[in-house]
């Protein structure tokens, strides 16, 4: 058994030390871009403000027969970019393709300055992780003793997207101080379990609860429910335990927007910090979404001042507040501050519900 105390150390020598915590940044919409698609990385420069994470993508969406020119435009778009406080993240091929070793191999050293995270589809459990954390130290030392000047570790950000991954989702969570958060990836996960849906995310018409009868024939209301409920619980369980960020995954419904924002909602309730966006139409649902309501910000502001810190129960417009919901107050207002500091818009609507409250 490894002990503990190596957990913290570098995997290779010379190898940038592993983060004792993972930094939360705004990550409220991670945006997928296909870098090999010249069209679309014309258009990186004018996404970089709007957004809170670019990826660019080298798996699923892009055909075999485009990987390598999808990995040259990456690696081209990172250094002719200035992406300010933007994270650059990178999806690379699953790891039992013939493309995952030479994505490693490349865009760690030529890129890995630029890069923050690279995310890892199809994670079945901690070995994957476990793999490519000892990789990513290797090619990091290379890296460094090249001349690139990468000062800091490379972090990880799995998928769950098969059914040994969910059912190791708590192991995976914690299996490398290297890991960022975990993704729900519903589409290869439905394949996965055997699920009758062919949606990308979202719920389904079939999936529901019918009310009882009433007096007569009259029809019966039916309820749609979510079919992500339980996995998204799970893994945001992992996190929160293991210390890192839960994300909902794609909606496939681009034209949808109304569903898509139900569905980042549901998450967002359930504790995750962002979901991906497929199409710049998704980018401002889930800015809307993964913020929290400057109303919400003022009232918890104000449990923060009445109750305080070790304070006991309290009553503020006639609702008890205490400790547990001081907790809850901190989360949101928390999220609020490192989001108004990245955004000046939202900055002004908390600054402004809060004076407003205050009156």
């Amino acid at each position: 058994m490894r002990s503990a105390k190596d957990f913290f150390r570098p995997l290779a020598v010379g190898a940038p030390a592993p983060p004792h915590e993972v930094p939360f940044r705004p990550s409220r919409m991670i945006h997928f871009f296909d870098p090999g698609n010249e069209k679309l990385a014309a258009k990186v420069p004018a996404l970089v403000p709007q957004v809170d994470v670019l990826l660019g993508n080298l798996e699923d969406a892009v055909p075999a027969d485009r990987k390598e020119a999808a990995r040259t435009g990456l690696i081209r778009i990172a250094r002719g970019t200035d992406f300010g406080a933007t994270q650059l993240w990178t999806r690379v091929n699953s790891l039992d393709s013939p493309w995952a070793l030479d994505d490693l191999l490349t865009l760690v050293t030529e890129i890995g300055d630029k890069l923050d995270v690279v995310m890892v589809p199809k994670v079945e459990g901690a070995q994957d992780i476990h793999y490519v954390d000892r990789l990513l130290a290797q090619l990091e030392a290379r890296a460094i003793r090249d001349g690139l000047p990468l000062r800091r570790p490379i972090l990880v950000h799995a998928i769950l997207e098969t059914a040994s991954g969910v059912a190791n989702v708590e192991e995976i969570a914690g299996a490398s101080p290297r890991m960022q958060g975990i993704s729900l990836g519903p589409a290869d996960l439905a394949a996965s379990r055997r699920m009758k849906t062919t949606r990308v995310g979202g719920g389904h018409p079939g999936y529901l609860v019918r009310a009882d009868p009433g007096p007569g024939d009259g029809p019966r209301a039916t309820f749609q429910q979510d079919l992500w409920h339980y996995t998204i619980a799970r893994m945001v369980d992992a996190c929160a335990a293991h210390g890192i960020l839960p994300y909902y995954g794609p909606f496939g419904d681009i034209q949808d927007v109304t569903a898509c924002e139900d569905q980042f909602r549901n998450a967002f309730l359930l504790g995750c910090v962002g979901a991906w966006s497929l199409h710049p139409a998704q980018i401002a649902v889930a800015k809307r979404v993964f913020s929290p309501d400057p109303h919400d910000v003022a009232w918890a502001r104000r449990v923060i001042d009445a109750v305080g810190e070790g304070g006991g129960a309290v009553l503020i417009d006639g609702k008890m507040q205490d400790d547990a919901t001081y907790k809850q107050c901190l989360v949101v207002a928390g999220l609020a501050d490192a989001l108004a500091a990245r955004d000046p818009e939202l900055a002004a609507a908390y600054a402004a519900a809060s004076k407003e409250a205050a009156r």
